[in-house]
């Protein structure tokens, strides 16, 4: 957000009317007299971009005159109804869509088990008839897609690059696919990063630095650094799912490598293990259910894989220093059995002054975390001043 003492028009830090929106985002109403206040502008610039905002719906009155003893001021406010966004979380087992406002409110949703390996165009197929039946439930003009994928992703492009458990998805061009057929723009990112932008988003918008670590079928990581989505180089930031566990060389992980995390203490792993103990479980959520019924097993192995995660994590810790790990996927469902492992790890291996202040948590959002993400992700970019101002000038 802009602040004021940065605006002025001689600086140039105002230089359209997306960076008046960007003040207004905030959702406290303001008159034009505060506005030439706070930003340094002229009234008559303001009040041209107060009206080029206006008849793009970006904004509009409040309800609420304001009066200082003369004649009611209008006040103006950002308008979270003027666009609609279409939100996807693909995971391995599941599918979550759901259309928002352009404050990541959810208007309406659906949620399916849908496996990703059936392909790219049965997923996306699905999705694209899913995401129009939603839209004519809640009406709107659509400015954006956002879509999470369970796998790499090389988020300048939107296609997915070599994922393990999505056969025929390899270099797909989903944004192309899926914006011929809803007629916007698409923006696609892997699952765990737009899971962090949410719970950023929503829940802690204040913290600076913030792990989120999905553990489900596999286990990613999203890392918000200084309030910004950390992607890396190439968008494989995060891939904690690969890091070698060296207690348990001899499990072969579906990435073809031995002894990876998500091979050891995803659900899918924990699954297995309990499986060829003899316990009827296929997946993350059967491992849930038997450790909130208290089968002795699950919960042991819950309680391990939560260790193994906190072995990986207390170097991320160490290295990285975040203040606050967010821990969600179906697997947080399994009560404190897993952060007690976790925890435990991450307080005995890393340093005092990195754990001084450390909060490790599970997930306020749950499973809209992905969401709640993808319309962030799309929200940020069609708000972007830049953006604004390309439509106002159009």
């Amino acid at each position: 957000m802009l602040t004021q003492g940065m605006l002025s028009e001689s600086s140039g830090s105002v230089t359209g009317a997306g960076a008046l929106l960007s003040i207004l985002r905030d959702g406290q109403a303001r008159t034009r007299a505060e506005l030439v206040q706070l930003t340094g502008l002229a009234r008559s610039t303001v009040s041209q971009r107060l009206d080029a905002l206006l008849s793009h719906q970006w904004i509009v009155p409040a309800d609420d005159a304001i009066s200082s003893g003369g004649r009611p001021a209008t006040a103006f406010t950002f308008n979270r109804g003027a666009r609609v966004v279409a939100a996807a979380d693909l995971g391995a087992t599941h599918a979550r869509v759901a259309v928002t406002d352009l404050a990541s409110t959810v208007l309406a949703e659906r949620r399916v088990d849908l496996p990703i390996d059936r392909g790219p165009e049965e997923v996306l197929g699905w999705l694209v008839v899913t995401l129009k039946e939603l839209l004519v439930e809640t009406g709107g003009s659509l400015c954006g897609v956002g879509v999470g994928l369970p796998g790499p992703v090389s988020h300048s492009s939107g296609r997915p690059v070599n994922p393990p458990i999505m056969p025929g998805w390899d270099g797909f061009p989903v944004p192309d696919w899926l914006g011929s057929r809803l007629g916007a723009p698409v923006l696609v990112d892997n699952d765990v990063n737009i899971m962090a932008l949410g719970e950023h988003w929503a829940a802690r918008r204040d913290v600076e630095h913030l792990v989120f670590v999905k553990i489900g079928t596999g286990i990613g990581c999203g890392i918000i650094s200084e309030r910004r989505l950390h992607r890396g180089a190439q968008g494989a930031a995060g891939d904690i799912g690969h890091i070698r566990v060296t207690t348990s060389d001899e499990v072969v992980c579906r990435c073809g490598n031995s002894g990876c995390l998500e091979a050891v203490a995803s659900g899918a792993a924990i699954a297995t293990q309990l499986s060829a103990a003899g316990v009827d479980a296929h997946g993350s959520r059967d491992v849930v259910n038997l450790v909130r019924q208290g089968n002795t097993m699950a919960v042991q192995f819950a309680r391990q894989a939560g260790r193994e995660i906190g072995d990986v994590l207390a170097s991320i810790v160490n290295f990285f220093n975040p203040s606050v790990i967010v821990i969600g996927g179906d697997m947080a469902e399994a009560g404190e059995h897993i952060l007690a492992g976790v925890r435990e790890v991450i307080y005995s291996r890393s340093l005092p002054l990195a754990t001084q202040h450390l909060s490790i948590r599970a997930t306020e959002l749950g499973d809209r975390a992905g969401i709640i993400g993808a319309a962030v992700m799309v929200i940020e970019h069609v708000l972007s001043p830049e953006a604004v101002d390309l439509v106002v000038s159009s």
